[in-house]
């Protein structure tokens, strides 16, 4: 099967950042880390908590609420968690502070990219809305960034086995499906399907998505769409390996750290999956624009037509 799909090819930064990740996944298991996950110290919290001390009355009666309130863990392609927007509500010194918090748990083209897909969907980071969760003297506080195609936290590690304190969403609203800023991860995946042969590409190839937003984690007992890499060869493992280093180089370290963790306590590369979906073939080239990586511990759903949306949930089904 030949894909006429032009090929994008990482950048040199792309390039970084992706092998940055290269400890996270070793052949079929994952690599053994004494402790991992972002604290209430880490970078990005510091400056959560920064945030949160300057606010006003007015302004923590608008955007901060009790840890367990249901809006921390809505999923969803396009909303927004509170109401006003980031410009339009706090100071110039605390935009500075939303911003660094963003710039804190990205990696340097994680951040790149969000900027630019941010500016194309929405006029930037200032249309979007932030919504903190918790106290300082608790649990500790859950920043939450939402608006069109993103769905980004800062958590510390207050929700345990948990990585990134929830579901995340990311997207960009471009069309052309070459010029997607997350293109580049469709092309990963479907690495992994030219190397399979056509008994596993039965297996793997599925005609119809689930709903984008069905990423629940399901726990060790459930059976997953797609092809598992238990069944894989060992140099296709390292193809699927690839793709969950591209999936997650967006994102800080420590925050990478916590998915190693994780996927190790549920059963390792051995246990995801791998599916492919006939639906949404943009240009019927058989570059399959929507496909699944799905495991005990793991869901990641990206969305490729008709631009993207993809979804990351990654913990311990409690």
């Amino acid at each position: 099967m030949t894909h006429n799909r032009p090929a994008r090819q990482l950048d040199r930064r792309q390039f970084v950042q992706a092998a940055g990740t290269a400890s996270l996944v070793a052949g079929a298991g994952l690599v053994n880390f004494a402790s991992a996950a972002p604290t209430r110290t880490s970078a990005a919290e510091t400056i959560v908590n920064e945030l949160h001390s300057t606010l006003s009355d007015e302004q923590k009666k608008t955007i901060c609420f009790g840890f367990d309130d249901q809006k921390r863990s809505r999923v969803n392609a396009n909303w927004h968690i509170t109401k006003p927007e980031i410009d339009d509500f706090f100071t110039k010194a605390q935009v500075d502070l939303v911003h660094r918090v963003v710039k804190a748990v990205t990696s340097e083209d994680g951040y790149d990219r969000l900027k630019k897909q941010t500016l194309d969907d929405a006029g930037g980071i200032g249309a979007y809305s932030v919504g903190l969760f918790g106290s300082q003297e608790g649990r500790g506080l859950q920043f939450v960034l939402t608006g069109r195609h993103l769905t980004l936290r800062a958590d510390g590690n207050a929700v345990k086995n948990m990585a990134f304190g929830g579901p995340i969403v990311y997207g960009h609203g471009e069309d052309e499906v070459k010029e997607n800023l997350y293109f580049y991860q469709t092309q990963k995946a479907n690495e992994v399907f030219e190397a399979l042969d056509a008994g596993q590409r039965k297996k793997a190839l599925l005609q119809k998505a689930p709903g984008e937003a069905q990423v629940a984690l399901k726990g060790s007992k459930s059976k997953f769409p797609g092809i598992a890499a238990a069944d894989l060869s060992q140099d296709q493992k390292e193809l699927f390996e690839s793709v969950i280093k591209v999936i997650l180089s967006p994102y800080r370290q420590e925050d990478v750290d916590e998915v190693a963790q994780v996927l190790k306590k549920t059963g390792g590369l051995d246990k995801l999956h791998l599916a492919f979906y006939q639906q949404g073939d943009l240009e019927g080239d058989n570059v399959w624009d929507i496909w699944r990586v799905e495991g005990p511990g793991m869901v990641c759903h990206f969305r490729g037509a008709p631009h993207v949306h993809a979804y990351i949930n990654i913990g311990i089904k409690s």
